[in-house]
């Protein structure tokens, strides 16, 4: 069955993440103009991508750009009959932001990085390319063993970072979603990253981006062996069950999704600490049933005012990236996602 909602968005960041810099074998970053013409090339029985989300930092976008350069992006998407979704603040050291679990500076940072988020998300809403969408934050402190020294007082320290941006957010009439990815301290594994947002606990503006391909990972307590809900070998009934457990936990808090697929491994490159590998929409390894696992995570979506999904093949090489056979397939897992899963 064909539905209008959620509207079907591609990644920008997947041209940005882990690509340039000078590590052996960097890849070159793909363009924002590139990216956004292999998004509207795609197309599928007539479907195509209706949206973007969107990175907020260079080379695709400078932070502080002037109001009219900001327009004329805004222009650019538009003009590939697309709409801005959910937007990236650059919260992480050597963006705007610094960690949120850091010292005095650090944090102001990072709070810094969300303010300009919110003055780039009201110029796109003014204008029309944006009318849905949260703005993606993290702790933006990489690796969990600086957490592990003190995890109490290290969470708190979050916590408090994120009311203060989420009381800047609020008073712009946008909402924070905090992306669950092992990589990040303080919210890489299910139990800690609940146990974040509830010491956040401002359900109205800071809640939860579920990535099937992080979340994934959750389930096997990769980086936290305490909360793995599976254990190698498992069966599908076990998997189903812990999967039902952990979104029973983290769905009522989940107001961004992305759509993708993970082989069990982890990955990492350029400047991006390891994580749940992002695999292509058909991986034969891909080890998630996509569309029945969106399922858990979209139940009582509209209530949570979700009207949006996006895929994410972060870390993608340039080539697949390249390969315009690479977005039609990802768009039918998508429109497979919604058929199975939409509303009206």
């Amino acid at each position: 069955m064909s539905h209008a909602l959620p509207k079907l968005h591609n990644a920008m960041w997947p041209g940005l993440v882990g690509k340039g810099g000078d590590e052996e074998g960097a890849e070159p970053a793909i363009s924002l103009d590139r990216m956004l013409e292999l998004t509207a090339a795609a197309e599928v029985n007539g479907q195509k991508f209706e949206g973007v989300d969107y990175f907020l930092f260079l080379p695709h976008t400078d932070p502080d750009a002037s109001d009219d350069q900001l327009k004329a992006i805004a222009d650019k998407i538009a003009s590939h009959d697309l709409k801005v979704g959910s937007l990236v603040a650059p919260v992480w050291p050597g963006t705007v932001g610094d960690s949120s679990m850091g010292d005095a500076e650090q944090r102001g940072k990072f709070v810094t990085a969300v303010e300009k988020a919110c003055r780039i998300a009201k110029i796109f809403n003014e204008h029309g390319v944006r009318e849905y969408g949260c703005i993606r934050i993290d702790s933006a402190e990489f690796g969990v063993e600086k957490w592990r020294e003190d995890a109490e007082a290290n969470t708190k320290q979050i916590a408090a970072t994120f009311k203060e941006a989420a009381k800047i957010a609020a008073d712009h009439g946008e909402r924070l979603a905090a992306e669950g990815e092992i990589c990040w301290a303080g919210m890489h594994s299910w139990k800690d990253m609940l146990d974040l947002l509830e010491a956040v606990d401002m359900p109205g503006t800071v809640g939860f981006q579920a990535d099937l391909a992080h979340t994934y990972l959750y389930l096997l307590g990769y980086n936290a062996p305490e909360h793995a809900l599976v254990q190698p070998g498992y069966s599908d009934e076990e998997f189903y069950a812990a999967y039902e457990k952990m979104t029973d936990a983290l769905r009522p808090w989940t107001i961004d999704f992305h759509v993708a697929q993970n082989d069990g491994e982890v990955h990492g490159s350029g400047s991006h600490d390891k994580t749940g590998k992002h695999c292509p929409a058909d991986d034969p390894n891909g080890k998630l049933d996509v569309v029945k696992c969106a399922g858990y995570w979209l139940k009582d979506a509209p209530a949570r005012g979700i009207q949006h999904i996006c895929w994410d093949g972060c870390m993608f090489p340039n080539a697949m990236l390249e390969d315009g056979s690479t977005w039609n397939t990802i768009l039918d897992v998508m429109m497979k996602v919604r058929d199975a899963h939409g509303w009206e």
